[in-house]
């Protein structure tokens, strides 16, 4: 059998696609960690790394062999991290990623609360709405919206939030309100992600579903942007409903179509697949779970 150092060193080389990098990770020599692969791959009678003088690549038999060993091995080290860690105060750094959606006061104030009641613990916060690599930029957890695809993640369902169709009174003001949603092809959106000035809005009312392409003079990639628009009265905005009760409440708003409404949208704290979860992330987890969020019912 092989030795579990050199398929560890192997997998951290394969992980940073450079001898270098992973030497310094790991705090050896290069030309041990090179070494200790040749090794490895002497001894299982295949080539594992393709090298080059400009690029290092995994093969096909090394991509096969990082797959399988590389979560066993991360199973390893977290077992021996939990055990490690049940001893002292947990500590050390979290990177988190969250959408721009999240980048108000309400999530700011938990993120401050938690790391008050665990000064040992860093937090190092992405806000973002693009798609980002959990694995290649070591990103412990993440809040994402919608549904998801990447199966290689754990996910785990925070609830779940509806967007209201809303405008101001101003913009309504001697347009006919729309009575069904094929009438908003006659009024100008306030769009999200929209293409070439286009955008599509599904919505439902009971068990009644539709679908329906608005246009509109701007688009935007991010709500707090959509919120401040329609509230400007640029045209009708498909808010979430955390941006604009208030506004309703105080009559700065209206809703638009109020039968009609997105679908319920989930909500999911995933992180990458592992049976042992770092304390410190255990108990950012604990916390957003006990969190009584204003942005997810």
């Amino acid at each position: 059998m092989a030795d579990l150092n050199d398929i560890a060193i192997f997998v951290r080389v394969a992980r940073f696609e450079s001898f270098s990098r992973a030497a310094r990770a790991l705090g050896m020599p290069v030309s041990t960690v090179s070494r200790r692969v040749a090794e490895l791959e002497q001894q299982l009678g295949v080539t594992l790394l393709q090298r080059t003088t400009r690029k290092l690549s995994l093969t096909t038999q090394g991509r096969d062999y990082f797959q399988q060993c590389s979560e066993p091995l991360d199973e390893l080290f977290d077992a021996e991290r939990v055990l490690t860690q049940s001893q002292k105060e947990p500590e050390g750094s979290l990177k988190i990623t969250v959408p721009v959606a999240l980048r108000e006061t309400p999530f700011l104030e938990f993120v401050s609360g938690f790391l008050r009641q665990h000064p040992h613990i860093d937090i190092d916060l992405l806000i973002t709405n693009e798609m980002v690599d959990y694995l290649s930029q070591n990103i412990d957890m993440g809040i994402r919206y919608g549904v998801l695809e990447d199966s290689s993640l754990v996910a785990r369902k925070l609830g779940s939030h509806t967007r209201y169709l809303v405008a101001t009174p101003s913009y309504l003001a001697g347009r006919e309100l729309p009575q069904r949603p094929e009438d908003l092809q006659q009024h100008r959106g306030v769009l999200m992600n929209g293409r070439h000035g286009e955008a599509r809005w599904d919505l439902v009312s009971g068990k009644k579903q539709v679908s329906v392409q608005v246009a509109g003079p701007i688009s935007t990639h991010d709500f707090h942007s959509v919120a401040y628009f329609t509230h400007h009265s640029h045209g009708i905005g498909l808010l979430p409903f955390t941006y604009c009760d208030e506004w309703i409440a105080r009559g700065e708003l209206v809703r638009v179509l109020p039968k009609w409404s997105s679908p319920p949208i989930p909500v999911h704290a995933i992180y990458p697949t592992r049976r042992f979860l770092p304390a410190k992330l255990r108990l950012f987890l604990d916390a957003l779970y006990r969190w009584k969020s204003p942005f997810w019912i």
